[in-house]
């Protein structure tokens, strides 16, 4: 039999697979996971997940290089980016209370495919993220010690000049990598109870800096002598901000651990709003401080906290920071380890990714063979890429998820929701549904004067209109960040360009609001959809597009990857594909 095109049939049914959807119904609260933590536990384990290298190193080198002492303003921003993608979370979080975070959402509102390039991209973004803690760390312990762990590698080793690659292999950021991966395979109770001790001596060290911080304060390291508020005008604030958001990327931490959390639907929401509270604003007074302490051109981009009070005379504070700073980055790196593995585990439980990494030791009751495994690679990054590398890897990687997970609430928000039966039986919801329109719907109001998008099935014209509103957000974000002159337009056409697309993505979100939501009361909802989530995937477009060419190259590589790891063994293996083979066979 010759081999011919596949029919229409079979590319239909291929399509199909790769947007099924995981039911709602299926997050419940069975898990082979040990429910043991708290609101307080997840609270400080999202803190210190997150206030780590973005508060004692990128501070610096955001200062230096790119805002001087604006910063603050530039963490401003950052802060507000989370706060958007931070309420998504919330709303995920308290609805969907399993382990998978960013993935598990996109599972049950986009479709299989989509969720698993955000679980594999989830799964790059804790990989270097820890490698990249781990390699600060390793700096400032190094720095104790007068740089003599430095000089000694690169006397017996050499130095390295490849693009990509450190200039010397860091045995000690792999070392104190495999000993967190060790404290993390003993158990959820042991790793959130090394944390708690780390971060509580951290917190006091901010405390410590803030206070002595403005007591040494110059308020002339902001004037026009040396330099100004602003050095490098509003573009070296965006390209910060886009820097500063490696800083919030903790938080995904208290998301991905609700399956292990005592009440999820209300701790997993409150533990967020209330770590993103206190580390927004414990990020806006150091960098505050650090450019009042000394002029922000004098700053070491590698140990600016430390540096900066050393410049000042003051020795033994600077020796106090840099013990901060260790326990803060080891807090941090405990958080990835502790989060990677449970991403892992989640998709292996559904079938996309290898089943091995599924296993839960009987005893710990922790996916070990993923804090192993992974634990063993994030202990080779560190050990020979760049530090920077590693840094902005991990932002495109968050950046892309948050964005994902926003368009996940817009289409979530206008899907119907499942049967009262599978909320439960004392569910509110099921009565309100009954007399209400169906979500995705034009909303009964608005049909005499939109009589053209009534004639769609419920949701499809959302979908439609959701893609104009990514495409045109994209465009007028590239507008916006590359100028004319990067895309090669005259100056009208330039104009014409970010009206075209300034207009259509705000139609798109009119035409949006027309549309009837589903509403529930007995969990939180992020407030003014589709306005918020929007905002933030245009926001989180325009930092994406802040960051370099060969970042987007390599992570277009390793996302190829994950394609390959998906065809060839995701969408065979999943637990929807299997549950379909029955009806194929019938």
């Amino acid at each position: 039999m010759a081999w011919g095109l596949p029919s229409t049939t079979s590319l239909a049914r291929f399509c199909q697979k790769l947007n099924r959807l995981k039911p709602l119904e299926e997050s419940t609260t069975e898990t082979s996971l040990r429910r043991c933590l708290t609101t307080l536990d997840l609270t400080l384990m999202g803190m210190g997940a997150t206030v780590g290298s973005g508060l004692y190193v990128l501070s610096g080198t955001v200062a230096k290089e790119m805002a001087g002492p604006a910063v603050l303003v530039s963490y401003s921003i950052a802060a507000v980016a989370f706060l958007l993608a931070a309420l998504c979370y919330v709303e995920f979080g308290a609805r969907v209370p399993r382990t998978g975070s960013a993935y598990l959402f996109t599972y049950v509102s986009m479709g299989e495919l989509w969720a698993f390039l955000i679980g594999w991209n989830v799964l790059l973004e804790y990989l270097f993220g820890g490698a990249a803690v781990a390699r600060a760390s390793s700096s400032y312990l190094d720095a104790i010690f007068n740089h003599s762990i430095r000089n000694f590698t690169m006397a017996h080793v050499g130095i390295w000049q490849v693009p990509f690659l450190a200039q010397f292999p860091d045995f000690l950021a792999a070392g104190v990598i495999l000993l967190a991966s060790t404290f993390v395979s003993c158990g959820a109770r042991v790793s959130s109870w090394l944390n708690h001790m780390l971060l509580a001596f951290n917190l006091l060290v901010i405390l410590f800096i803030i206070i002595l911080g403005f007591v040494l304060a110059r308020p002339h390291n902001w004037s026009a002598d040396e330099g100004g508020f602003a050095p490098f005008g509003f573009s070296g604030i965006m390209a910060g901000a886009a820097t500063c958001f490696y800083a919030f990327l903790g938080f995904g931490v208290i998301a991905a651990s609700s399956e292990e959390a005592q009440n999820p639907k209300r701790a997993v929401p409150m533990a967020i709003i209330i770590t993103l509270s206190l580390v927004a604003g414990a990020y806006i007074l150091v960098s505050t401080v650090l450019t009042l302490i000394v002029p922000w051109h004098s700053l070491d981009p590698d140990s600016a906290l430390a540096d900066a009070f050393y410049q000042r005379g003051y020795s033994w504070a600077a020796f106090i920071v840099a013990a901060g700073a260790i326990c803060a980055m080891n807090t941090v790196l405990l958080s990835d380890i502790f989060t990677l593995p449970r991403i892992v585990y989640a998709m292996a439980t559904d079938g996309l990714f290898f089943k091995v990494f599924a296993h839960v030791h009987p005893r710990t009751q922790v996916p070990v063979v993923g804090i192993l495994v992974f634990g063993v690679l994030m202990a080779f990054l560190a050990l020979l890429l760049d530090l920077q590398t590693l840094v902005q890897f991990r932002s495109i990687s968050v950046l892309l998820t948050f964005t994902f997970v926003a368009i996940s609430i817009i289409v979530l928000r206008f899907h119907k929701s499942p049967p009262a039966s599978s909320l439960g039986p004392a569910s509110p919801v099921g009565s309100e549904q009954a007399s209400a329109p169906e979500p995705g719907q034009l909303r009964p109001a608005l049909r005499p004067y939109l009589g053209f998008l009534g004639g769609y099935r419920p949701g499809a014209a959302v979908a439609w209109v959701l893609r104009v509103l990514v495409a045109s957000a994209i465009t007028l974000d590239c507008v916006l960040v590359f100028g004319g002159s990067a895309l090669h337009l005259p100056p009208w056409g330039h104009t014409l360009l970010l009206l075209v697309s300034s207009v259509v993505f705000l139609l798109s979100l009119l035409v949006l609001g027309a549309h009837q939501q589903q509403r529930r009361e007995d969990a939180f909802q992020v407030p003014m959809v589709p306005l918020t989530p929007a905002l933030s995937i245009l926001l989180n477009i325009s930092l994406m597009l802040q960051l370099s060419s060969l970042t987007w190259l390599s992570f277009s590589i390793c996302l190829l990857i994950g394609l390959l790891v998906y065809f060839g063994y995701g969408i065979w293996h999943s637990k929807e594909n299997q549950r379909e083979l029955p009806g194929l066979l019938a």
